[in-house]
């Protein structure tokens, strides 16, 4: 399930990245260069399986100042949704 309060379920998603199948720091390059494709406030959805990917995204949101909404695990992949800002 999700570790923050945003309700996602019925969030707009602008673009979506597959990012499963990759290490790091793949998905993170890949998602800094969608995010830059995105205008400010929009949102993208990155799937992965890198397990060290919940720790990079947020490392990453932190750096960016995108906001990492949410993150939710389901088996050994990961789903993350990035507000551009």
């Amino acid at each position: 399930m999700s570790d923050t309060l945003v309700d996602t379920a019925i969030m707009e998603v602008h673009k979506e990245l597959d990012a499963r199948g990759l290490n790091c720091p793949l998905p993170i390059l890949k998602a800094k260069k969608a995010l830059a494709e995105l205008e400010s406030g929009q949102v993208l959805r990155i799937m992965a399986t890198d397990p060290g990917s919940v720790r990079d995204f947020q490392a990453f949101a932190k750096q960016t100042g995108n906001a990492l909404l949410s993150h939710v695990q389901n088996g050994t992949e990961f789903t993350f949704l990035m507000q551009r800002k």
